[in-house]
This record gives C-alpha cells, structure tokens and sequence, in this order.
C-alpha cells in the first residue's frame, strides 16, 4: 500500500519525466552531432565548432530539457521553484559556454587557415592578430552578459541594485577610476585590431629592446626578446607611446655596416668584395649592395656597406657576415690601410732658426 502511494507521489511522476526527457535530450544530441559532423566534414571552420562544441551543447539541451519539465510541474509541488531557479542558472551557464567555445573555434579554425610560417606572411599575421583580439573581447562580452542573465533571475539582486542606485554618483566615480585600467586596455585592443600598428611576430623595438611579438592578450602584450627574455608590455602604452615596427608593411629590411678605415685605402676592391660576400651568403636578398664612404674625420674616413635581406633575423646575420669579411679582407690585403694616428715630429731650430734635423712624419696604427 505505501509502494503504492509512493508511486503516486507527484515528484515521482516528475522525477520520471525528467528522466526520459534527459534519455531523449541525449538521444537528441548524439544525432545531432551525427548529422553536423557529416555536413561540416569539408568545412574546417564549420567542423571545428561542431568539435569544440560538442560538450556544452549536450549539457545545454539537457538543462533545457529538464527546464521544459519543471515548468510543466504545478507550482505547490514542493521545491519545484528552488529546482526551477537552479536550472534556469544551470542552463544559462551551458549557454554561455557554448557560446564562448564556438566563438573560440572560430578564431582557431581562422588562425589554422592562415598559417605564419610561410615566407610572405604579412596577411597571415594581421588576421591573426585580428582574430585573437577580437576573440577575446567577444569572450568578454559573452561573459559579462551571462553572469549578468544569472544575477538577474533573483529578484532580490535587481532589488539590491535599485537600491544602490541612490548612490549611484559615488559609486560609478569610484568604479570609474578603479576600471579605468581595464576599460583603456579593452579600448586599447579593439584599436590595434582595427588599426594593426603591431600584429603577432611583428619585430618591435620597445623602450631599447628588440623582439618579436608573440602574443596580444586583453590586457597586455608579450614581446619576446632576442636572447630568449620576455617583455610584458600594456595594451595601451603601444596607443600612448611611440616604437619602432621592422615589419609594419613589409618584413624586408636594410642593414647598415660602418668601419673606419685609412684614406689610402683603396675602395673598388672593397666594394668588389662586398658584392662577392653578398653572393656567397643565403640571407641576401639580391635587392641592396653599396658601399659608400658616409664621413670623414682627421684621421680616417668612415665607410658604409648597406645591404638588403627578407626579414630582420636574416639582415642581422648578413650584418654580421659583412663586418666580419670586410674587416677580415682588410686585414688580409690591405693591413696598413687601419686607421692611424699620424703626428709630425721635428727638432729644435738652431741659433740661426734653421732646424737642425729636418721634420719626419711618423704614423701608428689607432688602437
């Protein structure tokens, strides 16, 4: 008789009805899954939300499935409010993390069909560089605005927030100075995916350092530096602050080479071998190969070799080369063509103001 009863009881029939839709919602989802992944199979983007979103869209139907049952429950049913309120949070935090999962696949699925390891990646870095800022702030918003849908299913936090509003003036100034921070580098984003003054593995100079930039966050971006260090920089100093950018329309770059040298040396071998280092090196690029005397002082004259390669990496290993075959060439050939010291020495004129040993020049190299 009380097995009887028991069956009866209202929650028992809900419970059951809770239990086929969620057997149904399931079978739902599986077939679902099924047929998207069939159509998206020549898709990558496509294919790649319907992967990422696998997950949070089982337990989105799920929780909406169970929601269509509680709503259908009468309302003296004890605690079928409470269970409503918690399954109303519950769906909305699955919405939510549907959302944000396909939003995140979309900004995957574009970086992977624009890949940056090519050799003319200009392109491939600016919509990398849009996408992942981009991504993160739809995150964001999707974010805020679901934690804003929880709050806003208790009545007691809507009250709670026309309360607070009587002293809204002070509270929005101390909020405003408290998230100015936040709100700069969030505008800060936006506008370097807008205007791109850098993008990922864009070559900075940032405050004497030289780079690369690896990654661009919400808030701050990492330039990771050449002997392996990173720089932690803010979105909003790159907005405020001027830097050099090597690669902001092109990656090809001009190096420069300066050694001092005498002026009896002769200059169209040197430039000769310029032109034959460059030859025998992988990273020029056939564009830039001069050699000009740039300055003069008392003691020698300053020579110039500028030469042209792809990116920056490759510039400053041909940079390197140069300078150390030139001065290697000069060493070789033309050793007593180094910079010198040069001062003339006589002795005393004699009664008669005539010098009693006639003046000589004497020359040693510079240190």
């Amino acid at each position: 008789m009380d097995l009887v009863l028991s069956l009866e009881h209202p929650w028992f029939v809900v419970a059951g009805s809770a239990l086929a839709a969620v057997a149904i919602a399931m079978a739902v989802h599986r077939i679902g899954a099924m047929v998207l992944r069939r159509l998206t199979r020549h898709r990558p983007l496509l294919g790649r939300m319907v992967r990422d979103g696998y997950t949070p869209a089982r337990w989105t139907i799920i929780a909406f499935a169970l929601q269509l049952v509680w709503q259908g429950a009468p309302d003296t049913l004890h605690g079928i409010v409470g269970t409503r309120d918690i399954t109303r949070l519950v769906f909305i935090g699955t919405v939510t993390w549907l959302l944000v999962r396909c939003c995140t696949a979309i900004g995957r699925g574009v970086v992977a069909l624009h890949p940056v390891d090519g050799a003319d990646n200009l392109t491939a870095r600016r919509i990398h560089t849009q996408t992942q800022v981009l991504i993160r702030c739809a995150n964001f918003a999707i974010l805020l605005v679901g934690v804003a849908a929880m709050l806003m299913t208790f009545p007691e936090v809507r009250q709670i927030g026309a309360s607070i509003m009587a002293s809204a003036g002070l509270v929005g100034i101390v909020a405003g100075l408290a998230a100015r921070p936040v709100l700069g580098n969030l505008i800060a984003g936006l506008q370097i995916a807008i205007t791109q003054p850098i993008r990922i593995d864009d070559v900075l100079i940032v405050q004497g350092e030289w780079g690369r930039v690896q990654e661009i966050t919400g808030a701050y971006v990492v330039v990771r530096l050449w002997d392996e260090r990173r720089l932690i920089v803010p979105l909003q100093w790159f907005i405020e602050n001027p830097f050099q950018n090597w690669t902001r329309s092109t990656a090809s770059l001009i190096g420069s080479v300066f050694l001092w040298l005498d002026y009896r040396m002769p200059l169209e071998p040197l430039r000769k071998e310029l032109e034959r280092l460059c030859e025998d090196t992988d990273e020029w690029d056939r564009r830039v190969c001069v050699l000009q005397v740039t300055d003069t002082s008392p003691q020698a004259m300053q020579v110039r070799a500028l030469v042209s390669a792809s990116d920056s990496s490759k510039a400053w290993d041909l940079r390197c080369k140069v300078r150390e075959g030139l001065v290697a060439y000069v060493q070789r050939h033309h050793a007593d063509c180094l910079p010198r010291l040069r001062a003339e020495l006589g002795s005393r004129p004699d009664v008669g103001g005539r010098a009693a040993h006639p003046p000589r020049e004497l020359s040693s190299p510079t240190v």
